[in-house]
């Protein structure tokens, strides 16, 4: 059989080429040149039948290194590069099919085509894979460079006193106030002055306790530690602070009140949640192109055999079967394809378009969560919308992001409404639920980062604080209307393109 595949790729190399590059133009022409890919499809079926002569694996080794340096510098995925090999699968497979040599079943042939290229997608996967877990070590290292130099950018804050410092007499009393205790408090010095020292503790019983073990320390032991805490500031909002408290001596060595240096450790905090959010969610994209692959090329096979088995057979019922097969395995492949071009990084690359399809395409990728099946989604969508200058990926992400919100505010029972429109200048988009709503308290925060409402481990707070982003940098608003108990309304406008 081995014999008789390489009999036919050589017969019919020039004709299996010239298809496969066809099909591969459309596709490629932005990303590749025609020399390019007819560089590609030659050297792939070179290698082809050079390991089933040699049936050595090794061989492909140079082809996948060649390989992979042109279609990286493409920025290919592992499932991208799935589909170049199923063309030129395909192309084979219709000579295969043709070819008038023997009455040899093409069903054999084409197993060991798939091995073949099974086993030389494998090893272009393992050398894919090694060079992005490479840039994911470099990544790392680079994040934690960042990390250790902000680490020495505070440290030098605390040094040229842009930190706050304040010093408190015995009688608990502010009598110093620098700069930095102004930037980060609010306070200005003379508001402050001759105020006691728990200006600045939240409410709670545990901070003014807190506060008496920190005098307590400074008593006997002439300071404390340093001491992760919260603080308040003029305007209420609670920040997290490291404190350093020494004491303040007087002339003849007495206890004549304490120095306190505090730092803002909000920044930090954030900061190190968002290096920590960007590995899960690298290891978590390694993750999905595998599983994508694994599900891809399956399918791919399925689907092929179904196709030979529709000419084959001659039963009715069967016939009607294997259609209904081909129908499902269609749908599972349009929902990989889906799931694939919504988790692709975003392209920052903006351009004219109606946004109708992008709505259809978010609600659509939606009503693939298992929890809509009680759900109603009523739509109203202009049917022709003024184009506007938006980045369509970035812009289903902020619908998506909403109409996944809006699932679990109604918990999987209830009513989603989007709706489009347009005036004169700008396109509105409101998307609506019926679900539990929120108080004004809620509302205020929503689209602060790291904000949610969720339980641990079910919410990053990171959704709508990057849908803001999204829709601020296309010069468009993002607005939020909701009541307890009685759903919510985002509202997103955006301007139209005036050509």
């Amino acid at each position: 059989m081995k014999k008789l595949l390489i009999e036919l790729l050589k017969k019919y190399f020039k004709d299996i080429a010239d298809n496969w590059s066809a099909k591969l133009f459309p596709v490629l022409k932005d990303k590749l040149t025609e020399q390019q890919i007819h560089t590609f499809v030659e050297s792939s079926l070179n290698t082809f039948i050079e390991v089933i002569e040699t049936g050595n694996y090794k061989t492909a080794d140079q082809y996948l290194v060649d390989a992979y340096t042109l279609l990286s510098s493409a920025n290919f995925n592992l499932l991208e590069v799935s589909q170049l090999f199923s063309y030129g699968r395909f192309s084979i497979l219709n000579f295969i099919e043709k070819d008038a040599m023997g009455n040899t079943d093409p069903v054999i042939l084409l197993g060991f085509l798939d091995e073949l290229i099974e086993q030389i997608f494998a090893r272009f996967g393992m050398l894919y894979q090694d060079a992005k877990m490479k840039e994911l070590e470099y990544d790392r290292d680079r994040l934690a460079s960042k990390l250790d130099l902000n680490n020495q950018y505070l440290k030098n804050i605390l040094h040229t006193s842009d930190q706050a410092i304040m010093m408190v007499d015995s009688n608990e009393k502010f009598i110093a106030w620098n700069k930095g205790a102004e930037k980060i408090f609010g306070y200005t010095e003379g508001e402050v002055i001759g105020k006691s020292s728990s200006l600045l503790l939240p409410e709670g019983e545990k901070y003014f306790n807190e506060l008496k073990q920190i005098q307590e320390e400074v008593n006997y032991r002439g300071g404390t530690k340093i001491l992760e805490t919260e603080r308040r500031t003029k305007f209420g909002e609670i920040i997290s602070v490291r404190l350093s408290v020494t004491k303040l001596p007087s002339k003849n060595g007495e206890f004549a009140g304490r120095s306190i240096i505090i730092k803002d450790r909000t920044e930090f905090k954030r900061l190190q949640a968002q290096i920590d959010q960007s590995e899960k969610l690298a290891v978590i994209g390694q993750l999905a192109a595998g599983v994508a692959h694994e599900i891809g090329n399956p399918l791919t096979s399925i689907s092929s055999l179904v196709q030979i088995l529709q000419r084959r057979s001659q039963d009715a019922f069967i016939s009607e079967q294997l259609i209904n097969i081909k129908e499902n395995i269609d749908r599972i492949t349009k929902i990989v394809r889906e799931l694939v071009d919504f988790s692709r990084p975003p392209s920052y690359e903006t351009a004219c378009q109606d946004i109708t399809d992008v709505i259809k395409t978010a609600i659509g990728i939606v009503k693939y969560d298992k929890r809509v099946r009680k759900v109603n989604f009523e739509t109203a969508l202009k049917e022709t919308l003024p184009k506007t200058r938006v980045a369509a990926d970035q812009l289903l992400q902020v619908f998506v992001n909403i109409l996944i919100n809006a699932l679990d505010a109604i918990d999987g029972n209830g009513k989603i409404s989007v709706k489009s429109d347009f005036d004169g200048k700008h396109i509105f988009i409101e998307i609506t639920d019926d679900g539990c709503g929120m108080d004004e308290a809620t509302l205020d925060k929503i689209f602060d980062p790291f904000f949610t409402t969720k339980d641990v481990g079910k919410g990053t707070g990171l959704g709508l604080s990057v849908s803001y982003g999204i829709i601020k940098r296309f010069n468009g608003e993002i607005k939020a209307k909701s009541k307890l108990n009685e759903g919510s309304a985002f509202i997103i406008t955006l301007p139209i393109e005036n050509n």
